[in-house]
């Protein structure tokens, strides 16, 4: 799964992921959690907010701590 670096990930959510990335009609989970995970990086990208404030973003949000 994404193309050989491993991710480990609850299995909870990897059931949601295989659950919603069909009824969303991809093709793969791999694909859906892909067009997620770009979605979400090009919202920081396109900011334009430092190094900094994306951390404190992040914390805040509990992706970080």
């Amino acid at each position: 799964m994404f193309g050989g670096d491993k991710l480990k990930l609850d299995k909870d959510l990897l059931a949601k992921i295989r659950k919603y990335s069909g009824i969303a009609g991809y093709a793969t989970p791999e694909e859906f959690v892909r067009h997620v995970l770009e979605r979400e990086i090009a919202k920081f990208e396109e900011g334009g907010d430092s190094e900094e404030e994306i951390r404190k973003r992040m914390q805040g949000l509990g992706y970080i701590s």
